[in-house]
């Protein structure tokens, strides 16, 4: 048994929608998250800069004593995944490869879409890592950085909004897709309107379930696992509005929580 907590980065709020599964699926353990706000969009960043915002991220969290990492941002995982796994003496665990799986496993036309930050979908490492299960299926990616902002803005509360996400979603619905991986953790809050963008024949996949299902079999293989019967402990921190940052995560997760502004400044001394 290990009662040590599960760290979570992201970007900003995206990274909740796997910390809320973890919450289900992994009732006993302890959980601390970190939401970089001032620093996204992650996807227009360089990979230098990602490196060291989630090495930064990484050192502070480990500070916090946690016994594993969750990279619950597309964008961190797919530029800096094994970087943070050399520098880390934990486990660390991104949402790409997970999400993958899950795409290969539910097409039925091998058409494939991808929508993510403009960062992932350069890095081209969903295609790879599909292709790499299954060379037969057919990839198209779509960068949408402006639901990020609509996400972390709360404008997918807003039904005026949804011609603006048929829009950007026309370019790649066209293309005959019968699955969408949702490429980035924040596009799972507005998972409603991009469903009704892309009509009930496409499946949308959502990493954050798939990732937790590899994060529960490396606790086991690990025997880190928490099976304490106190309650669990939930920290979030932040770079950025703490008010704004509890709005979302109070209406994403159900419940009221301890939200802790942390200043750039403070990281960069990692």
């Amino acid at each position: 048994m290990n009662k040590k907590a599960i760290g979570f980065m992201d970007s900003g709020v995206g990274g909740l929608t796997i910390a809320k599964v973890a919450m289900q699926k992994l009732p006993k353990e302890n959980i601390i998250y970190f939401g970089d706000e001032a620093r996204l969009p992650y996807g227009e960043k360089t990979p230098e800069q990602i490196k060291s915002y989630a090495l930064q991220i990484s050192k502070f969290l480990l500070d916090k004593n946690i016994k594993m990492l969750v990279i619950a941002c597309n964008t961190a995982t797919a530029l800096a995944l094994p970087f943070l796994k050399e520098q880390l003496s934990i486990p660390v665990i991104g949402v790409i490869n997970p999400g993958s799986l899950a795409a290969v496993k539910a097409t039925n036309n091998n058409h494939v879409g991808v929508i993510a930050t403009n960062g992932t979908v350069k890095s081209g490492k969903y295609e790879n890592e599909i292709k790499s299960v299954d060379e037969n299926i057919d990839v198209v990616s779509l960068g949408c950085p402006s639901f990020v902002t609509m996400v972390e803005n709360q404008g997918y509360k807003e039904s005026s909004n949804q011609a603006s996400v048929d829009e950007v979603l026309a370019k790649i619905k066209s293309d005959n897709i019968d699955t969408l991986v949702m490429g980035c953790t924040h596009f799972p809050i507005m998972r409603s309107m991009i469903q009704q963008s892309m009509g009930d024949n496409v499946q949308l996949i959502d990493p954050g379930v798939e990732t937790i299902k590899q994060v529960e079999s490396i606790l086991k293989e690990n025997d880190i696992y928490n099976d304490c019967e106190d309650k669990p402990q939930y920290d979030f921190y932040t770079t950025g509005d703490v008010n704004q940052f509890k709005s979302i995560a109070k209406e994403w997760l159900n419940q009221d929580i301890n939200v802790k502004h942390i200043d750039v400044k403070e990281l960069e001394d990692y």
